[in-house]
């Protein structure tokens, strides 16, 4: 087992559902973040591709000037969905008890999680079925800085400094065979930690990790 049951557990054990029933029109990390992010999909991602937009919201910073061929979204609250531009369909689903998304083999050329893999108390089960929809050769792309709804994320996550949470996402994929060497883009926040709590700059800290369908 890659997590022990303690490690999975959250502060607010209550229904991931009822946490986010009423939608939140906001961007949970700053600007910075957001044109490091689009940049990162703006070299990466390929035009008229499928791309599944994993926990997403009103937003899915896509390139504008990149038109694919279908953007899937997935999330908890259907309201924020229902706002987002990029996505051609979406569905609902927790993540936390139903680990099976029901898309077929090999159908996406990219899977994208921004912000939210923290929340996810069956990462291998995921990552696991992140391979399956990827077609071969097709790339997923984990980004996150330190900000998160503190009481949902795991303790693995919680107890973990930014570096730790690296290795621990590193984890996630090579515990799914078939996926190549994660690739990391970090950017650690250059002010201290009590600044940042006090909003005084610097901006959000920047982490990517990805591996690619062999």
């Amino acid at each position: 087992m890659m997590l022990p049951p303690t490690q999975r557990t959250k502060l607010d054990e209550s229904d991931d559902g009822l946490f986010y029933d009423y939608p939140r029109f906001v961007t949970h990390v700053d600007d910075g973040f957001i044109q490091q992010l689009t940049e990162l999909y703006r070299e990466k991602l390929q035009p008229q591709t499928r791309i599944l937009d994993l926990m997403s919201s009103w937003v899915s910073h896509l390139p504008e000037e990149i038109q694919f061929e279908h953007v899937e979204g997935h999330g908890l609250n259907e309201e924020e969905l229902a706002k987002n531009p990029r996505l051609n369909h979406y569905f609902v689903q927790n993540l936390n008890q139903n680990q099976l998304l029901p898309l077929p083999d090999a159908s996406f050329d990219a899977v994208l999680n921004t912000v939210s893999v923290q929340y996810l108390q069956h990462p291998e089960a995921i990552f696991a079925e992140i391979y399956r929809i990827l077609k071969p050769n097709g790339i997923a792309i984990i980004s996150f800085s330190n900000r998160m709804f503190y009481q949902k994320a795991i303790a693995a996550w919680r107890d973990s400094s930014e570096e730790d949470r690296v290795k621990l996402v590193k984890l996630y994929f090579k515990a799914i065979p078939g996926f190549t060497e994660p690739e990391v883009i970090a950017r650690p926040s250059q002010v201290p930690t009590v600044l940042q709590m006090l909003g005084m700059g610097g901006g959000d800290p920047f982490y990517a990790v990805m591996a690619r369908k062999a």
